[in-house]
């Protein structure tokens, strides 16, 4: 139901707000509501660029007094674009970007809208990281709230393994702090059940002495090898150690001054690599790989950790059009190489990537209870990111991406939440074991039982 606002009302409601209000026309109003996939073009009818936390509780309360439609926008790099609703009111978090690195304690608290780029930039300066997303530009909020994977995850576990603490807007207008000995029964959930419980203003993060300089890059193969080298990559990774993170990718290799000409625009596959351990084992350790085939561009060296986490944003920028399929995958079996492989070569876009990264490591080693992150036992997790430029070709690159994930199906074990498009609830489901699930419901019915916050992978209340 769609509720109509009087001038008086949004006149008061802008005067008790420190930043701004934007409605459809003003300047800012169409950067603000922009976001990584460019698939989405929604309008909502207020957006609120918070300058503080006190801005964000009066957005929640205005928006739950006149029955608006919330969205919650961080980094805005979610696939299904749910940082920007449609007519209701958009809580823009990208303003807050306080952060405060303890270097003597290897903590820091940061706000809700920092990008990874951002947070790295602080947390260098110490030697210090903490796992998160393989694109910069994503922001800290929504990859930490689902789990958060990424190239340090083997060795020091999810972002969401590293969270100390939080602070968390209630749908009721509270500002609750969430952490191992204050509201214990929400830090759990704000673990890896993203958006569905508040909007959390600020993440307190451990830190790892990382860098500045790891061994990192790609080495890159031709797409002919890539049976071969699925089945060699299966073997060297089941000995090595935590350290190294090693993904797999499909790709095109791009018009790219690292890229000589006559490889431009070939399908190659890329072993895309950070070792979070000292350069010269790094060296050792990768050693096999180099001698496999050997690969047709060799761009491994050592580097600052944080060109590691810029690795891939060339590829992905914001307005692509992007649709994106994944699952878990309990092993790397010679049916899912085949399968990997065959649809893999029938890409319909030359920007479109398929990913094949390991968990396990630290990962696996929390319990499954622990935090509402599910499907740690997983081995592999495979996304077909299929990105394109021109709207008019959407169903052909839609089509390509389905019938990938669907030939992959008899090998999926579940599913990340972060990788989620708007899939349904028998998918929400599947991103977490039942027992957890259920005890999300109730965290929910406890927290959200109006599901105020519902633009998001959706946990549904019962009450």
């Amino acid at each position: 139901m769609e509720t109509t606002l009087d001038k008086t009302t949004i006149q008061e409601f802008r005067a008790s707000l420190r930043g701004a209000l934007l409605r459809p026309g003003d300047d800012g109003y169409d950067a603000a509501r922009r976001v990584w996939n460019g698939m989405i073009d929604r309008k909502p009818a207020l957006i609120v660029p918070c300058a503080g936390v006190a801005d964000v509780i009066n957005a929640v309360n205005f928006a739950r007094t006149h029955n608006l439609l919330v969205s919650v926008r961080g980094g805005g790099h979610n696939v299904t674009g749910n940082a920007v609703c449609e007519g209701g009111i958009m809580i823009d978090l990208s303003p807050m970007k306080g952060i405060r690195v303890d270097p003597v304690r290897r903590t820091a608290r940061a706000q809700a809208g920092l990008t990874w780029r951002e947070f790295d930039h602080e947390t260098q300066a110490f030697g210090l990281a903490t796992t998160g997303g393989q694109v910069s530009s994503t922001g800290i909020a929504g990859l930490t709230l689902g789990g958060g994977v990424g190239w340090l995850m083997r060795t020091c576990g999810l972002a969401v393994d590293n969270l100390l603490s939080v602070d968390i807007v209630t749908a009721d207008g509270r500002l609750l702090t969430a952490s191992a000995t204050e509201n214990e029964d929400l830090f759990w959930g704000v673990r890896g059940g993203g958006g569905n419980f508040g909007i959390v203003t600020s993440f307190e993060y451990r830190l790892h002495p990382i860098g500045p300089l790891v061994l990192g890059g790609m080495l890159l193969y031709p797409a002919a090898q890539a049976k071969e080298l699925l089945h060699f990559y299966r073997e060297f990774m089941a000995g090595t150690p935590n350290e190294l993170m090693a993904l797999v990718a499909f790709l095109t290799a791009p018009p790219a001054p690292f890229v000589p000409a006559h490889l431009q625009g070939t399908p190659m596959v890329a072993i895309a690599i950070c070792y979070a351990g000292s350069i010269e084992e790094g060296q050792r350790v990768v050693e096999p790989l180099r001698r496999f085939g050997p690969p047709t561009l060799d761009l491994l060296s050592p580097m600052p950790y944080t060109v590691i986490q810029q690795l891939f944003d060339a590829a992905n920028p914001f307005g692509l059009q992007v649709y994106v399929k994944s699952d878990h995958l309990a092993d790397l079996g010679d049916e899912v190489i085949d399968t990997l492989v065959t649809h893999a070569a029938t890409a319909t876009s030359p920007l479109s990537v398929v990913i094949l990264f390991p968990l396990e490591g630290v990962v696996s080693r929390v319990g499954e209870q622990e935090t509402a992150f599910g499907h740690r036992n997983t081995a592999y997790d495979y996304v077909i990111y299929s990105m394109w430029t021109d709207p008019q070709e959407s169903e052909r690159h839609i089509q390509w991406t389905r019938d990938f994930w669907t030939a992959m199906q008899p090998f999926s074990t579940g599913v990340y939440v972060n990788e989620l498009g708007n899939e349904g609830e028998d998918r929400v489901r599947a991103a977490y074991l039942p027992a957890t699930y259920e005890r999300l419901i109730a965290l929910k019915n406890r927290y959200d039982p109006a599901n105020l916050f519902r633009l998001n992978q959706n946990i549904k209340p019962t009450t």
